[in-house]
C-alpha cells in the first residue's frame, strides 16, 4: 500500500509540473507539447531527489509502459476521431487515404532500407524503426494552425492522414518487430503470409470497428443523459481496443473506425446539442492531462539516452527519416491537383513524430534485441521534430501566407 502512495505521489508532482507548463505555454501562445518536451529534457538532465524517482519510475518501470499504450492510445485516438468533422475527412478522402496508405508505407520502405544499408543495424530493428517513424503526430501542429487561423482545409489533411497512418504504423510495428525474420526465413512465401498477417489486422480491426461503433450510436439514441453517452464514449474507445487486441486484429484501427463512425453517425442520430458540448468537453479535460503526461514523459526519457560517441548516426537517422518522408509525401500527393506547393511541402515538414514514437519504442520488450539503438535513435528524432520542425512551423505559415490576415 506505501508503495502505490509512493508512485501516486510521483505521478501527481509529475503532474503538476505538466500543467503549470501547460498553463505558461497557453500564455505565451505557444505550443504546450514542445513546452513539455524541452521541461522533461530539462528535469531529465538535472537531479532534483524526489522528482528523480518519479522520472525512474516512468522510465523503466513496464507497467506502467503498458499503461501508456493501453490507456492512453484509445484516449487520443477517440477523442480525435470524436472531434474530426466527417464532411470535411469525406470531401478530402482521396489525398488523406493517399497519404495515410500509400505515403506511410513507401516512409516505412525507404527509411527501412535506409537505416539497413547506411546505418548497418539489422534488419529488424531497421525496419521497427521505420514502422515508429511512420506515424506522425498532429497534437502541436492543429494548435498552431488554429492559433493562426490556417484553412480548415490544412488541419483537416493533417489529422486525417495522422489517424489513419498511426493505425496503419502500429500494425507495421507489430509485423516488423514479431514476424519479420520469420516471413524471410520462409522466402517468397513470406512476403504473401506479410501481406496476409497485415490485411488481418487492418481489415480485422476495421469491422470491429464498425461494429461496435454502430452499436453504441444505436444505444445513444435511446438516452438524453450526458454523463450515461460520455461514459458510453468511453466503453467504446476502451471496449474497441481490447477486444479488438483479444481477436489479434488491429486495435488502434478499431478506435479509429469506432470513434470516427460514432463521432458523425452516432452525434448526429443520437445526441443532443447539450450531450455534444459536455462530450467534448470531458474528453479535451481527459485528453489535456493524457498528452501532458506523454510530453513531459518523452522529454524525461533523456535520462535513459547514452549519446556518447554516437552523434553521427543520430544526425544520419535525422536525414533518413526527413528524406523518407518527402519521398513519401511528394509520390502519395504526386497526382492530386488541388494541393498547391506550398501546401504540399507545409504538410511533409508538419509531419512532426511525437507520442505514439516513443509510446511504441518503450513498449519493446527489454530482451528485444536492438531495443537501445531503437530507443536512442526514435528518442532523437523525436526530439529533433518536436523542438526544430515544431518551432519553425509558425514562421513557415507566416511566410507561405498561410495565416488568417495574411495575404
Amino acid at each position: 500500500m506505501h508503495g502505490f502512495h509512493e508512485v501516486f505521489m510521483q505521478i501527481l508532482v509529475l503532474l503538476a509540473i505538466s500543467i503549470t507548463v501547460i498553463g505558461i505555454a497557453k500564455l505565451i501562445k505557444e505550443p504546450y507539447s514542445i513546452a513539455l518536451v524541452l521541461v522533461g529534457v530539462l528535469l531529465g538532465v538535472t537531479e532534483i531527489p524526489f522528482i528523480e524517482e518519479a522520472e525512474s519510475y516512468i522510465t523503466q518501470s513496464s507497467v506502467f509502459q503498458a499503461i501508456i499504450i493501453s490507456l492512453f492510445l484509445p484516449i487520443l485516438l477517440g477523442d480525435a476521431t470524436l472531434k474530426m468533422p466527417f464532411h470535411h475527412l469525406y470531401g478530402m478522402k482521396k489525398l488523406v487515404l493517399s497519404l495515410a496508405f500509400l505515403g506511410t508505407f513507401i516512409s516505412f520502405v525507404v527509411i527501412g532500407f535506409s537505416v539497413y544499408f547506411l546505418l548497418g543495424l539489422p534488419i529488424v530493428v531497421a525496419f521497427t524503426f521505420a514502422a515508429l517513424m511512420s506515424a506522425t503526430d498532429p497534437i502541436s501542429v492543429i494548435s498552431i494552425f488554429k492559433d493562426l487561423g490556417v484553412p480548415e482545409k490544412m488541419s483537416t489533411i493533417m489529422e486525417g492522414e495522422s489517424l489513419f497512418n498511426d493505425g496503419i504504423a502500429v500494425v507495421l510495428f507489430k509485423i516488423s518487430s514479431i514476424y519479420l525474420l520469420t516471413y524471410m526465413d520462409m522466402g517468397a512465401a513470406g512476403v504473401g503470409s506479410g501481406v496476409f498477417l497485415f490485411l488481418k489486422f487492418a481489415i480485422g480491426g476495421a469491422l470491429v470497428g464498425l461494429a461496435i461503433g454502430f452499436i453504441f450510436s444505436q444505444v445513444i439514441r435511446i438516452f438524453d443523459d450526458y454523463p450515461l453517452e460520455i461514459a458510453l464514449s468511453m466503453l467504446l474507445f476502451f471496449g474497441s481496443y481490447f477486444i479488438a487486441e483479444h481477436f489479434k486484429v488491429s486495435g488502434v484501427i478499431a478506435v479509429v473506425i469506432g470513434g470516427l463512425l460514432f463521432g458523425s453517425y452516432g452525434k448526429k442520430i443520437g445526441m443532443s446539442e447539450e450531450t455534444k458540448v459536455n462530450i467534448n468537453t470531458f474528453w479535451d479535460t481527459i485528453t489535456l492531462l493524457a498528452n501532458s503526461i506523454i510530453f513531459l514523459m518523452v522529454g524525461i526519457e533523456i535520462r535513459e539516452v547514452d549519446f556518447t560517441g554516437k552523434w553521427g548516426i543520430i544526425a544520419l537517422a535525422i536525414v533518413i527519416v526527413l528524406v523518407g518522408r518527402t519521398i513519401a509525401i511528394y509520390t502519395a500527393t504526386s497526382y492530386i491537383s488541388h494541393l498547391t506547393q506550398k501546401e504540399r511541402f507545409l504538410v511533409n515538414w508538419a509531419g512532426l513524430r511525437g507520442s505514439l514514437s516513443i509510446a511504441l519504442a518503450l513498449s519493446l520488450p527489454a530482451d528485444f534485441s536492438g531495443r537501445e539503438d531503437i530507443l536512442l535513435l526514435t528518442f532523437s528524432v523525436v526530439l529533433f521534430s518536436l523542438v526544430v520542425q515544431g518551432l519553425t512551423i509558425k514562421p513557415l505559415i507566416k511566410k507561405f501566407n498561410m495565416a488568417k490576415g495574411t495575404s
